[in-house]
């Protein structure tokens, strides 16, 4: 109701339906027919003068001995009879019309005599009617101004239904789609500045890509470097330092290679039993020290990367086994979703930094960066991969303790 097309919509109704009822208005004043009163009283003086000479012009008049075939006019007879009577003559009389083309016939009946039989000019509608007749006429404008004001608005804004489709259809990539640059001036305009816009946007983004994986990839030489001269350190702690600031260094480089590779890289997805894979990567990260244990498994199979979503399980595996002491996993299907939770033991996170947990170099507690292994990029690139394939993952504390990582997909 608030959009933008239903507004311009209602406004091109009402400025239609307001001038053309405005104007019907008018002429049915200046040019509309005489009052109902002004007519049927002559018509009510004529029977009169012919009943009159009926009875008294001795069969002058042709008279039938029944009152005319057709559909009787109920509200004209009505309407005749208590004219008849205002003016002292209780006459039964019946209008009735044979058909929709043929004229008005009112029988009059002649004591003594049949029906006579006169034919009757059509009247207006009643004091009511015409306002029935005008709410009609007003009603069927109204039909047709909402077609005309519908269609009108569906132009105007489609540069605007354009632009809401093509940032709707934004993926995790950050790209906007090409679109083709026909119909109206506006549209084309429209659609042209979008497509520069994405054109724009993709170099950037791939600018920024070949920035970071440059830097990655030479930062190793610097690094490799002070790590030969960090062991010539005589002090065993100073030593101990340097190489520890070093190894995280190394894994930032690293880091920041693989989330370039990420980006870049776009595996074609297949259909995957996400249950079995994350049984092998369960057991896989067991064999490596990590506290993990699978509490349920129901099959369930989803379309997705298998590199790709296999490293972002594993990030999330490994960052609640190594922040939250033990990992407990199990995989579920409701309706069209496959749901991954991944729940542990450990702290968890305050609730005021929960919003960051995906910013890239993120660390609940800076004060254990040196203690922990891995650069922080971690989450980025979990959540970075299953966005790409359509999905969600979602981190809260749990009332219990602990934190619970809850991965949806949709299921194949």
């Amino acid at each position: 109701m608030s959009s933008l097309r239903f507004k311009l919509a209602v406004l091109l109704v009402v400025a239609i339906v307001s001038v053309v009822g405005l104007l019907t208005g008018v002429l049915l004043y200046l040019l509309g027919p005489p009052r109902p009163r002004h007519t049927t009283d002559p018509v009510a003086q004529q029977i009169e003068m012919l009943a009159r000479a009926a009875v008294h012009g001795a069969g002058a008049l042709p008279t039938a001995a029944q009152p005319s075939a057709g559909r009787v006019n109920d509200g004209l007879t009505r309407r005749l009879r208590e004219t008849l009577a205002a003016r002292g003559h209780n006459l039964p009389v019946i209008v009735s019309r044979a058909g929709r083309q043929a004229a008005a016939v009112v029988s009059i009946p002649i004591e003594g005599r049949g029906w006579l039989l006169m034919p009757l000019p059509d009247l207006p509608p009643p004091e009511g009617g015409i306002w029935n007749v005008l709410l009609g006429w007003l009603a069927l404008i109204t039909f047709g101004a909402t077609a005309v004001a519908i269609f009108a608005a569906n132009r105007m804004v489609k540069p605007l239904v354009m632009l809401e489709e093509a940032v709707a259809s934004v993926g995790p990539e950050a790209m906007l789609p090409l679109l083709p640059e026909r119909g109206p001036a506006e549209v084309r305009a429209t659609a042209k500045a979008l497509n520069s816009l994405s054109s724009r946007l993709r170099s950037a983004v791939e600018s920024r890509m070949r920035l970071v994986a440059a830097a990655g990839h030479d930062l190793r030489t610097p690094i490799t470097r002070m790590r030969l001269r960090a062991e010539f350190v005589e002090d065993d702690e100073d030593r101990e330092l340097w190489l520890r600031d070093i190894d995280e260094l190394d894994r930032i480089a690293d880091s920041a290679i693989q989330l370039v590779r990420e980006e870049a890289g776009k595996a074609e997805p297949e259909l995957l039993r996400i249950d079995e894979l994350v049984a092998d990567i369960a057991d896989e990260l067991r064999t490596h020290g990590y506290k993990i244990s699978v509490t349920r498994l129901e099959p369930a199979r989803v379309n997705a990367g298998r590199i790709a979503l296999a490293r972002a399980l594993r990030n999330l595996m490994i960052n609640s086994a190594t922040h939250g002491v033990h990992a407990h996993v199990e995989v579920s299907q409701q309706s069209d979703r496959a749901i991954v939770t991944i729940v542990d033991e450990g702290p968890g996170i305050p609730e005021h930094l929960m919003g960051q947990v995906f910013e890239p170099f993120f660390r609940a507690d800076p004060a254990r960066r040196q203690a922990t292994p891995g650069a922080g990029l971690g989450l980025t690139i979990a959540r970075e991969i299953i966005q790409r394939a359509k999905g969600e993952v979602c981190i809260s504390n749990r009332a219990k303790g602990g934190l619970s990582q809850v991965i949806e997909l949709p299921a194949a």
